[in-house]
């Protein structure tokens, strides 16, 4: 990896697919959102295929269209729409990409890079026994309600570059079971090559997940809520040493619920 320019790394949870109203942009739409970041590899969060809610949209795919990738994996976490009536399944960790189509519609992550990906590989993180109390539309009784919605499998997907190997991730939103994960996580990225990029919405705020990891912070800054953000619970971290980071920014986009981490790193 050249000194100069670097590699510019990213990450953003993008809501299904919705803006800040709830409606949830086209995949035309998307794709022009994504044309404009300039990013090399992008860690993605809460990402929808096949899902009625989304026009059935693959949305990872249409991300790396829109960003002129042409490597990147998906990995669902459950089968089905998650929603607070449990109408979803867990499904085992698997990789997909566009020529493998999804069953059924799905959700999870996506890792997605502009650079040639040497080998691919995914690790289920589990899930735990948390609820989220959440209050929305109940399709039942046409009102709005309070009801606990159920924690989902967390899982992560690692790409190995050239000269690094970045790690995309979504953790639990249940605090003890996010760390439970990030140890997982760091158990698992010291058998990587390195240096190691962990990227994605790590559900832990602030420092928390650098000191958690003994990692390295590549961005600071607030990222949730995207319009006016207050705490940091997306993170781009180097796990080890070698890497230097440059232009880190938070960017809101026309998508998702938090704001997108960018940096540029490249080795010291």
């Amino acid at each position: 990896m050249p000194d100069v320019p670097g590699l510019r790394i990213g990450t953003v949870n993008i809501a299904s697919g919705r803006d800040r109203t709830g409606t949830v942009l086209t995949a035309a739409q998307l794709r022009a959102v994504f044309a404009g970041l300039d990013v090399d590899v992008l860690a993605v969060q809460e990402v929808d295929c096949g899902q009625p809610r989304s026009h059935g949209t693959d949305q990872a795919a249409v991300l790396a269209d829109g960003l002129g990738a042409g490597h990147w994996r998906g990995a669902a976490t459950v089968a089905g729409t998650p929603d607070r009536f449990g109408s979803w399944q867990p499904v085992e960790p698997a990789l997909r990409a566009a020529r493998r189509p999804a069953e059924g519609p799905v959700y999870g992550i996506a890792l997605i890079s502009r650079l040639p990906v040497v080998e691919w590989s995914v690790l289920g993180l589990g899930t735990g026994r948390a609820r989220l109390p959440v209050k929305g539309h109940d399709p039942r009784t046409g009102r709005p309600r309070w009801s606990w919605f159920p924690d989902e499998p967390r899982v992560a997907v690692a790409a190995r570059l050239e000269d690094l190997t970045v790690i995309a991730t979504h953790l639990s939103f249940a605090p003890h079971t996010a760390v439970r994960q990030l140890l997982r996580l760091g158990r698992w990225a010291a058998g990587l090559p390195g240096p190691v990029v962990l990227a994605g919405d790590l559900n832990l705020p602030g420092r928390v997940p650098a000191r958690v990891l003994g990692a390295t912070p590549l961005v600071r800054a607030a990222s949730f809520p995207a319009p006016d953000p207050r705490v940091q619970l997306d993170h781009v971290l180097a796990v080890g040493d070698g890497l230097a980071a440059r232009h880190a920014a938070a960017t809101e986009l026309p998508v998702g619920d938090h704001r997108a981490l960018t940096v540029t790193v490249s080795r010291r």
